[in-house]
């Protein structure tokens, strides 16, 4: 990837030659350093810069040079360490000088203790300078020349020709873009653009040569011209060609406006189609020049441009853009089957087959990649070369075998410089791993990737940035999520083949080294990172980047080793991130030494307290500290890091801030600012931060003396804050100033979200709810328990999403919550609206009957929770409600929105609100009814098809057991039973045909689920949970004829005396098995357990515990996880030969009173065993003889004191027996 990586070479000298300014000179003034070494670093530079290109164009195919450019790209890191070491040097003598008592200047306090940095600076210098002029002159020993870069290899020109037969998965979108070419719909002007748009390989030219050759296109237009773009949009050369298309003889005109003028003539009231193919400039001027002649068609003409780039089609004014997306697998697998087979014949070699479905896999719906390869083999048969293929990087393959390389390539040739250092950098994210804008951004920043612009941030050029590569395919957004995107693993690879060596993912089977060139580290977190697993860090003394990245939701740990010994060592870390390490509590004090660090996280993390010399760390630029719950409070001397941009600590224990935050001018993320009493920590410090933006949370409002110091804030200046909490605390009692106070606080109308929790005036300033906030999308209220009416938020333009909570005092709720705008729909916009916990309301009057149906247009979800004294009827039309909620208000009317959306409803009061169901309900939660009368009655009446029921704290289910009889339940999938006092004692499953989750708990009085011996067919049920229900014996008699079930959990049945029988023949689909508190069942089934059971808990079932031997485990070739809980005999030793199956992954042993040693021959055939915890075995003091098992690599244990006592010295036999496990927990302490 010469040109690509020349990119970064080329970010990289403007960086230097940047930072050698005027201030770095001044500084050095006499001193040789500034005349001699530094001078000498420019010219050197400037020199070896001069032929970077003709390397950059060598390096594929020599060795040599490619050697060469790597030293060079090594090089100016450490010249750029050097040039960041003065700067910041510079930096924090002005701070120094900044915040001494007297005035001293910085000219005057270099003199004072300059030599020591001058001397450790100068070697330094002199030795990248040594390498610099020793690589200029290797330069002439290769043969690079300034000013020459020969041309990369490109792909050849397209044509409209086309083998169908080789095509496949494509049929779907012919179509589409066909009747998009055909259809009559009114399109402004005769002309419109077609935009196919994709990631280079993924066959849009193919699409459109399939499209050009279609009948019915060739029927439909007049004239068809075929013209290959390509790079250089010249307007000459593509005009001719399509001149030439249309007459189908050569023209010799030279002059543009005579071709121009020659095309418009036959053009000139013809019906045509023109293909524009490979098109990448963005100028909307070249097109609008080219386009000219187009314009004189007949009505209905089509242009389909083929571009990797949306803003290319925007520039063209597509009006139809074409998305095209990857090949599923099974038609990627048929067209590497038409190349790589002679035609098409698997039969002749099957195992071929197995490594080429890998092959493909590798492809990930790419046509070029998988069709390119697919010809690469069908000469190769033996497997051999089929399987080196399958571990060969596609950047391994010869480039004179496969145009995928260069075919690839050319989206990166034409980037931007600017946008290739970004592009190049995003290697460090393995294949398939999802990454967020806003963290690629911060990380971008950091690495000094982002080139300043005066009218914008730093933060919105990288977002500029990121969008960028998104339009040209590069970034592709991932299915997980709107916020996160990916890269196609052909893209990653030609990202990691830019940065090389720079970058190393340490990933399992990677084949590659750390090395000293290494810059760059990224790695997937484990249950335990040990110092084992980075002690090859030793050779990247400059390591820039510590990235570990996500991987699972499990517990992580890191070695303390890590961040006190290692990371303190690398002093170039640029970021460094800590984050969901559950263990690491504090970071040492040589943090402060780290001084090039931009970018910290520490967040998830169990930090107490942060080291005052992290306040060092002059040029942090992010800090980010969310959900770091046991932190309670900041560094005093924060104010210092004076180019800090970002801190996040929101779900921390901060209670108050460091003094003179407002100090820190550039911070633009402070997610919360807690209001201290004392003045340097007041809420006036938010003035002087000018540039916040985001979400800011004011804490501790009741801090506030005045009115006037609440405006000294200046929130009304703050137009980049989007989402503003105020919030106060919640005992306060009612004060008429705060009205004053909340009414200062007034901020910027282009607010989106608002909170304001634990108000206590008794009414709301003017600015709450005025039509002038008309971006606020979500208002929440919480807590204004003095308040006696509401705010006119139906004049909120914008507002979706609304909440009303805990307001003690409003009794009514009439117009003026709607407001005064007589010419506006109250609430035009709201989606979801809340009410909870207003104790004393009783009225919601509407707008009148003539002016009903102009509020709450679009309401969607309605909630009315712990409303008391609500009485009369709701607003009665919400045209678009589809959930409503109404929720212990008992005095509410009868009668239930009619509106033919609902399709969810949960209801604890009003039993007669059941009578008039929606038709379209699916989903009805109901509680608090002492009988079911009116439910059967509006379910019979409304005919409706329910998917999913739940009934709570219900004191009878009498008449609902006559509607399955009707069909009432033949739609229900899932029902939840919670907390019923019915006598009724027996569930009929046979009457829920297609049931397949049920939740039972606390039902008192139920004995046995049933089925009626005519019932011939199975049950469809998957899921069955039956909790708390102490009466409870038996399942259906003759067994549970379930085959799609895979969990069962039955908890606290303390009558149940058996499972299921025949459960190994009628439950062969069953994975997951929690008997929990079933004292009296003794054994399990004859037959023993389903084959295919995964996952078992056996928890305080002691008679069951006590037949263990019984069980047949070992018969079970599936299992993985065993939790046996419950032990009441004198057991001494545990895990008798033959009780567990080979294969098990992972134990649990929990409440063994007087097991004091685990047996030696119930674990030696453990070999997969990777996980072993004991819990709360007070007796146990010995390990099994021989030790555990190789395999384990997590070993827990819990109030076992014993054992503890014998472990925690780390010597003696026991630990020998268990040392070489590699994460060790004992009481949630990490064993190092």
């Amino acid at each position: 990837m010469a040109d690509v990586g020349g990119a970064l070479l080329s970010v990289v000298f403007d960086g230097l030659l940047k930072k050698m300014n005027r201030e770095v000179l001044d500084f050095f003034r006499g001193r040789k350093l500034a005349d001699g070494p530094l001078r000498k670093l420019k010219i050197a530079l400037l020199s070896v810069k001069s032929v970077v290109e003709d390397a950059e164009d060598k390096e594929l195919t020599k060795p040599a040079v490619k050697e060469w450019l790597d030293d060079l790209k090594d090089a100016l890191y450490d010249a750029e360490d050097i040039l960041d070491e003065i700067d910041t040097e510079i930096r924090t003598r002005e701070l120094a000088a900044e915040f001494e008592t007297t005035a001293i200047k910085v000219r005057n306090s270099v003199s004072a203790y300059f030599n020591p940095f001058f001397k450790e600076m100068k070697p330094k210098m002199e030795e990248v300078l040594d390498r610099l002029e020793y690589l200029a002159k290797q330069k002439d020993v290769l043969g690079l020349r300034p000013g020459v870069g020969g041309k990369s290899s490109e792909r050849l020109p397209s044509t409209c020709l086309v083998e169908e037969s080789g095509i496949f998965g494509r049929d779907d979108d012919k179509e589409k873009v066909v009747n998009l070419l055909l259809s009559d719909d009114a399109i402004a002007g005769a002309m419109s653009v077609i935009g196919i748009v994709g990631m280079g390989g993924i066959g849009k030219t193919t699409l459109a040569q399939l499209v050009y050759k279609d009948q019915r296109v060739n029927e439909h237009f007049d004239l068809k011209a075929w013209a290959c773009v390509s790079q250089e949009f010249d307007v000459f050369r593509v005009t001719k060609t399509i001149l030439e298309a249309v007459t189908s003889s050569n023209c010799d005109i030279k002059d543009l406006n005579l071709l121009q003028v020659t095309l418009k003539g036959k053009l000139m009231g013809k019906k045509f189609l023109l293909v524009l193919d490979d098109v990448w400039n963005r100028n909307y001027a070249d097109w609008e020049l080219l386009s000219r002649p187009f314009k004189s068609g007949a009505q209905g003409c089509r242009v389909i441009v083929t571009t990797r780039d949306d803003n290319v089609a925007l520039a063209m004014w597509t009006t139809l853009p074409y998305h095209l997306n990857k090949l599923t697998e099974k038609d990627c697998w048929s067209l590497f089957a038409k190349y790589a087979f002679h035609d098409g014949n698997l039969d002749a070699r099957p195992e071929l087959e197995v490594i080429g479905r890998q092959i493909v896999k590798k492809c990930q719906g790419l046509p070029l990649a998988t069709k390119t390869i697919g010809s690469l083999l069908r000469s190769k048969l033996d497997v051999g070369e089929w399987d080196k293929i399958l571990k060969s990087e596609i950047w391994d393959l010869a480039i004179d075998t496969t145009n995928i390389l260069p075919g690839l390539r050319l989206s990166y040739k034409y980037l931007p410089s600017h946008l290739k250092g970004c592009f190049a950098y995003c290697s460090i994210f393995p294949k398939n791993h999802a990454f967020e804008k806003d963290q690629v951004v911060l990380l971008w920043m950091a690495e000094g990737l982002l080139q300043g612009l005066k009218n914008k941030t730093m933060e919105e050029v990288g977002n500029d940035y990121f969008l960028d590569l998104v339009s040209r395919s590069l970034f592709q957004q991932s299915s997980d999520g709107k916020s996160c995107f990916v890269m196609h693993d052909l893209v990653n690879d030609i990202a990691k083949s830019v940065f090389g060596q720079f970058v190393f993912r340490l990933e399992a089977n990677c084949s590659q080294k750390i090395v000293n060139k290494t810059h760059h580290l990224s790695y997937f977190r484990t249950r335990f990172d040990d110092f084992e697993k980075f002690k090859a860090l030793n050779e990247a003394k400059r390591l820039r980047t510590f990235l570990p990245l996500e991987f699972s939701i499990m517990d992580n740990n890191l070695t303390k080793k890590v961040p006190h010994d290692l990371l303190s060592n690398l002093r170039c870390l640029r970021i460094l991130s800590l984050s969901h390490y559950e263990n690491v509590t504090n970071l040492p004090n040589s943090i402060g030494k780290i001084k090039q660090l931009r970018y910290l996280d520490l967040s998830f993390t169990s930090v107490k307290r942060l080291p005052d010399s992290m306040c060092q760390l002059i040029n942090l630029q992010t800090l980010k500290l969310s959900c770091c719950n046991n932190l309670v409070g900041l560094p005093r001397d924060m104010r210092k890091l004076i180019n800090l941009r970002h801190l996040d600590i929101t779900g921390t224990g901060i209670m108050e801030m460091p003094i003179q935050l407002g100090r820190l001018k550039y911070l633009h993320t402070l997610t919360t600012f807690i209001i201290g009493k004392t003045s340097g920590s007041c809420i006036g410090e938010l003035r002087k931060l000018t540039n916040l933006r985001g979400k800011l949370a004011i804490m501790n409002l009741q801090n506030v003396v005045s009115s006037m110091d609440a405006l000294d804030a200046c929130l009304k200046e703050k137009k980049h804050i989007k989402d503003l909490v105020l919030e106060w605390k919640d005992d306060n009692v009612v004060l008429r100033s705060q009205r004053s106070i909340l009414d200062s606080l007034q901020p910027h109308s282009n607010l989106e979200s608002l909170t304001i929790k634990y108000y206590s005036g008794n009414s709301f300033p003017d600015w709450v709810g005025h039509h002038s906030f008309s971006n606020i999308a979500s208002l929440h209220l919480y807590g204004c328990k003095y308040c006696l009416s509401l705010p006119p938020l139906g004049q909120l333009p914008s507002l979706q999403d609304l909440s009303i909570i805990h307001f003690d005092e409003v009794v009514i709720v009439g117009r003026e919550f709607y407001g005064n705008n007589s010419s506006m729909k109250p609430f035009r916009a709201l989606k979801v609206l809340r009410f909870e916990r207003a104790l004393k309301w009783e009225q919601w009057f509407s707008l009148g009957a003539e002016n009903e149906n102009r509020a709450f247009p679009h309401l969607q979800e309605l909630y009315i929770d712990n409303c008391p004294k609500l009485t009369g009827r709701l607003p009665i039309h919400f045209p678009s409600l589809a959930k409503l909620e109404i929720r212990e208000c008992p005095l509410l009317g009868a009668s239930l929105p009619r509106d033919p959306a609902i399709c969810q409803l949960n209801l604890t009061c009003g039993e007669d609100l059941l009578k008039n169901l929606p038709a379209k309900i699916q989903v009805l939660k109901v509680g608090g009814f002492d009988a079911l009368d009116s439910l059967a009655v509006g379910m019979m009446e409304s005919n409706c098809s329910l998917q999913e029921l739940e009934i709570s704290n219900c004191t009878s289910l009498v008449s609902l057991q006559e509607l399955p009889m009707h069909g009432i339940f033949s739609s229900l999938k899932t029902l939840y039973l919670i907390n019923i006092y019915d006598s009724l004692s027996s569930f009929p499953l046979d009457l829920f045909p297609n049931l397949c989750d049920i939740y039972i708990f606390r039902w008192g009085n139920l004995e046995s689920l049933t089925m009626s011996e005519q019932c011939e067919h199975d049950l469809m049920i998957v899921n069955i949970r039956i909790i708390d229900c102490p009466c409870f014996v038996s399942f259906p008699k003759g067994g549970l004829r379930a085959p799609n079930l895979t969990l069962l959990w039955v908890w606290n049945c303390g009558s149940l005396r058996s499972l299921p029988d025949k459960m190994h023949f009628f439950l062969p689909s069953l994975e997951d098995l929690q008997i929990v508190g079933c004292t009296k069942v003794e054994l399990f089934p004859l037959g023993g357990l389903p084959s295919n059971l995964k996952s078992v808990s056996i928890v305080d079932c002691d008679n069951l515990v006590a037949g263990r031997m019984e069980w047949g485990l070992q018969k079970l070739p599936f299992l993985k996880s065993l939790f046996i809980c419950g032990e009441k005999g004198d057991a001494k030793s545990f895990l008798e030969v033959g009780l567990l199956p080979p294969n098990l992954t992972a134990l649990q042993i929990k409440n063994f009173p007087c097991l004091k040693s685990l047996d030696k021959s119930g674990f030696q055939h453990l070999a997969s065993l990777e996980e072993l915890r004991i819990d709360n075995c007070p007796m146990l003091k010995y390990m099994p003889e021989e030790g555990l098992p190789a395999s384990i690599s997590v070993l827990l244990i819990n109030s076992c004191p014993l054992l503890k006592k014998q472990l925690h010295k780390k010597k003696g036999k026991e630990w020998f027996k268990i040392a070489h496990v590699h994460l060790i927990m004992i009481d949630d302490e990490l064993i190092e």
